[in-house]
């Protein structure tokens, strides 16, 4: 049987990153939001699609592949049975190669007028688009763990969430594009939302947050949903409002994903752990933690994650949150093991995180009685971060007045009062 390559599809799908395998999944959950009922399509139907034995599918599966990809079948290469009058039908003794070049020179025809009803044709998204907003969302993140809680952190996530939403009304796109730019700018907009979190800007977190909710509802990302509820989990934790951080969180953690990857559930849980320790609950933060840890070491480091997920949480990560639960709890001793291990384990590239973890320790250890060590730790914290992160300069202040009160007049008190002096300077 003679059949003809259908080229368009496999162009689409190259440029917009589809196998086989992902677009019949694609196009299965496309027909199962029109029938009720799940396709019953895989790899194989659509290869028969490319290779041309399937010149005209199905009526469901046809108006399912045209809710993914946003065109009409003819735009993509198929040719409806019975030959439209637009294509002639070849002559009896046609050679083969002009045969081919006729009838994708028609389709491609076809396709264009299809996009374009009109003179010119509107732009195509795709996800080199989004992949390029991406890009520079990790050059955001990167730029939080080395600073974290800046105004301009805040400003730029901000505004790329709205580069990505002015895209969205900029041309033509996929399901799975749109999608895709939803997701991103719910991303950026929770990056915004922690940077003011971190600032200790809160009703900025909190217009942030709303923003992106209700752009993660839009994308259907589970990811992001989780990375927002359990943000606001830790903002009301910061805030002294334990009944709603634990309602927040709860949301992140009932979430299908928690159960399909344990480091999500992993992280849910020593976040729950955290807000437990703020709540003066040991027993319930023990038993958090335990199986926070459990979780992480249940999770497979090679599943696909997201890259803010893979740029923060790991066991460092776990133990600064057992650290923060087991101050709020006075169990000084606890907290300053789960210092040290977090100090032991960070990455270099988290020098937001080794400031913050820095001066807890410096917190635990003065609260055990050794005033002395605890100005040394407290000394180490960069000047940059001393004077410059909102959260780290609270916390430093709090353990000067702590020190004064634990050895008034001592020589170490005067070494702190000579120190912090320096860093007013520097800044």
């Amino acid at each position: 049987m003679d059949t003809t390559r259908n080229t368009v599809l496999e162009a689409w799908m190259t440029e917009h990153g589809y196998s086989s395998n992902s677009l019949a999944e694609a196009v299965n959950r496309a027909i199962e939001r029109l029938t009720g009922r799940p396709g019953g399509l895989d790899g194989s139907s659509v290869r028969a699609w490319k290779a041309g034995r399937v010149t005209w599918p199905k009526s469901a599966a046809r108006k399912a592949l045209e809710d993914v990809t946003g065109l009409p079948a003819v735009a993509l290469g198929f040719v409806p049975r019975g030959r439209p009058s637009s294509i002639p039908a070849p002559p009896q003794q046609e050679d083969p190669d002009m045969k081919r070049r006729t009838l994708v020179g028609s389709i491609a025809a076809a396709a264009a007028a299809a996009a374009a009803p009109g003179t010119a044709s509107p732009r195509r998204i795709g996800m080199s688009d989004v992949n390029r907003l991406n890009k520079r969302f990790a050059e955001i993140i990167a730029s939080d763990h080395r600073h974290g809680g800046q105004l301009g952190i805040e400003q730029r996530a901000a505004a790329l969430a709205d580069e990505a939403l002015n895209l969205q009304n900029s041309g033509s796109a996929t399901q799975r594009v749109r999608s895709n730019l939803y997701a991103s700018a719910a991303a950026f907009r929770s990056s915004a939302m922690w940077a003011a979190i971190d600032g200790r800007r809160y009703d900025v977190a909190k217009a942030h947050m709303r923003e992106a909710q209700a752009l993660a509802e839009m994308s259907g990302d589970q990811t992001i949903k989780f990375r927002i509820w359990s943000h606001a989990g830790t903002m009301y934790r910061h805030m002294g409002r334990p009944a709603d951080a634990f309602a927040a969180n709860d949301v992140a953690r009932n979430l299908h994903l928690t159960r399909r990857d344990p480091l999500f559930a992993s992280l849910g849980m020593a976040r729950q752990g955290a807000i437990h320790g703020a709540a003066q609950d040991r027993t319930s933060t023990r038993r958090a933690f335990e199986q926070a840890q459990d979780a992480m070491l249940r999770a497979n480091a090679a599943d696909y994650r997201p890259v803010w997920m893979l740029a923060f949480y790991d066991q460092a990560e776990l133990d600064s949150l057992a650290l923060s639960a087991h101050l709020a709890l006075g169990d000084y001793s606890t907290a300053e093991y789960h210092a040290h291990r977090c100090l032991y384990a960070l990455r270099p590239h988290m020098i937001r995180s080794r400031a913050i973890t820095t001066t807890r320790l410096a917190h635990a250890q003065l609260a055990q009685g050794a005033p002395e060590a605890a100005t040394a730790t407290a000394m180490k914290v960069p000047a940059e971060a001393a004077t410059q992160h909102a959260r780290v300069t609270r916390m430093l202040q709090e353990f000067g007045a702590a020190l004064r009160a634990t050895a008034p007049g001592s020589p170490t008190v005067q070494t702190w009062t000579e120190h912090t002096t320096t860093w007013r300077m520097a800044a």
